[in-house]
C-alpha cells in the first residue's frame, strides 16, 4: 500500500509540474499586448469591456484561459468568423501578449445599492 501511495504521489507531482510549466510558457508581456490589441478593441474595447452586444467582457480574465481560447480560435477548434480572422494573423507570442494585457486589467465589483 505504501508503494502504491508513493507512485500516486509521484504521478500527481509530475502532473502539477507539467501544468505549471505549461502555464509559465503562456505568460506574455502586457505592454506588448497593449500594442497588439488594437485589432481586439473594436469588439472587446481597450479596457476589456465589450463594445458589441455579442462580444464578451474579457478584462481581468485569467491569462491562461485567454491564451487557450485564442489558440482554439486560431486552430479552428472554436468557431467564430471574426475571431478566426483576427487570430490567424497573430503569432503564439502575440496571443500570449494580448492575453497578458487583458488579464492585467483590474476589475472592481461593487455591491448594488
Amino acid at each position: 500500500m505504501d508503494k502504491e501511495f508513493g507512485v500516486r504521489r509521484l504521478i500527481v507531482s509530475l502532473a502539477a509540474l507539467f501544468a505549471c510549466s505549461s502555464l509559465a510558457q503562456a505568460e506574455g508581456d502586457a505592454a506588448s499586448g497593449k500594442k497588439i490589441m488594437l485589432k481586439c478593441q473594436v469588439c472587446h474595447g481597450k479596457d476589456g469591456i465589450a463594445k458589441l452586444p455579442d462580444a464578451p467582457n474579457i478584462a481581468g480574465q485569467k491569462e491562461a484561459y485567454l491564451v487557450k481560447a485564442l489558440m482554439a480560435f486560431k486552430t479552428g477548434e472554436r468557431k467564430n468568423e471574426q475571431m478566426t480572422v483576427v487570430t490567424k494573423g497573430l503569432s503564439d507570442a502575440d496571443i500570449a501578449d494580448v492575453a497578458a494585457y487583458y488579464a492585467s486589467i483590474k476589475v472592481t465589483v461593487e455591491v448594488p445599492p
